[in-house]
């Protein structure tokens, strides 16, 4: 799991603005915020430079947390 939606509502930002500043479409970025689809290193990069670009400062164990997939798995 990752907490983009969570740090987009917590931000002001709308999955629209996330998307613009990413490039990608709603479906790509719905589908990693709800965990139907794992982001890789490079994306995971790329959502944290686009929240960085649209004036969040977070970093990547900020969006997706170490261990957070480890406690998901697990249970």
């Amino acid at each position: 799991m990752n907490c983009i939606a969570e740090q987009r509502a917590k931000s002001g930002i709308k999955q629209r603005d996330l998307v613009a500043a990413l490039g990608w479409t709603q479906t790509r970025l719905s589908n990693y915020e709800s965990g139907r689809r794992t982001a890789g290193l490079v994306e995971c990069r790329a959502i944290v430079s686009a929240f960085n670009q649209l004036g969040v400062k977070c970093t990547l164990d900020d969006i997706f947390p170490p261990g957070m997939n480890a406690s998901a798995q697990a249970a």
